[in-house]
């Protein structure tokens, strides 16, 4: 079982069963049967398949997020066990988005300091993710899949993206009711990565993936500078869901076409699954234990209350 796991987290992470058979050193068409074997076994379609490219389901996407859930506490229990004597020591660099850095992850590295006082961390915040080979980064902190298939993940937080504006800029200029409104309104487009900015791609429905089309006057590579826009009336934005949770709540957001969301859970991620470092192990813990008591005390997500259409 856990190989049908790992096989189906790297098909559903490359889109692709050229790639997938890539990796694996097998043809695309054995690639193809032992999916169809696996959904089989299951008895559900976990996949749909086009001729460019494949797309998780519904319960592709719930089988995902627990394969990936599944795999990360099998290697975090072997972890455990094989180092249990290993004392975390040295130089950990770790990496994250600026306001999610800011709000959880540095407190959580002066709590780790306390109880691991060898280890010398650097935190470094930047909003477009690093390359963590290249920057020599032991961990990366991010919302979303990352660009490198060869990472490996460990999911913290659940997560999705929602299109939200100030209640000031929807009552000037109306709630979009489908997402082809999008392009009569002044959307604030993020450049963080190398991508199609004015594309914003949402969640599988169905088997189709919507896209939007959208525009505006005005942009950043900052996320917190995009949100303060947003709060000031300017636009309409895609943004994470713990980030604009507490907005929301207060009235200072809402939500609109919330059936069209992005799913962008917080994972870390690290470049080798074997031999992994005390340090790293120890951190992930101690981070993913920080997470969910803060989550107990102030929860991350929104309440399907605020997900209602509302014009």
């Amino acid at each position: 079982m856990g190989n049908d796991l790992s096989f189906f987290v790297l098909l559903a992470r490359l889109e692709s069963f050229t790639a997938t058979g890539r990796e694996l050193g097998i043809s695309a068409s054995a690639v193809s049967r032992r999916l169809v074997k696996l959904e089989d076994r299951l008895g559900v379609r976990l996949l749909h398949r086009t001729t460019r490219r494949v797309s998780l389901t519904s319960e592709g996407d719930a089988y995902l997020l627990e394969a990936e859930r599944i795999l990360g506490d099998i290697d975090a229990l072997e972890q455990r066990i094989t180092g249990a004597r290993d004392t975390p020591k040295g130089l950990l660099r770790i990496n994250s988005t600026l306001r999610f850095g800011r709000t959880f992850i540095a407190p959580a590295i002066s709590t780790f300091k306390q109880r691991y006082p060898e280890v010398e961390v650097q935190l470094l915040l930047t909003d477009a993710p690093l390359n963590l080979v290249k920057e020599g980064v032991d961990l990366g902190i991010r919302f979303g899949a990352p660009p490198d298939s060869r990472m490996v993940l460990r999911l913290l937080v659940r997560n999705r993206r929602y299109l939200c504006a100030a209640p000031s800029y929807l009552s000037r200029r109306g709630f979009p009711a489908t997402l082809g409104d999008l392009q009569e309104h002044n959307c604030i487009v993020l450049r963080q990565d190398h991508g199609a900015y004015d594309i914003w791609r949402f969640d599988d429905r169905n088997g189709d993936m919507p896209t939007a089309k959208v525009g505006g006057d005005l942009s950043t590579n900052d996320g917190e500078i995009a949100l303060d826009w947003v709060l000031g009336g300017h636009g309409i934005m895609l943004r994470s869901e713990w980030d604009i949770a507490s907005h929301v709540r207060q009235g200072n957001l809402r939500i609109v076409l919330p059936n069209y969301r992005q799913s962008a859970h917080l994972s870390a991620v690290y470049p080798e699954r074997h031999n992994l470092s005390a340090k790293v192990r120890r951190f992930v813990d101690h981070l993913a234990d920080t997470l969910k008591e803060t989550g107990r005390s102030a929860p991350l997500t929104l309440s399907p209350k605020y997900l209602e259409t509302r014009p």
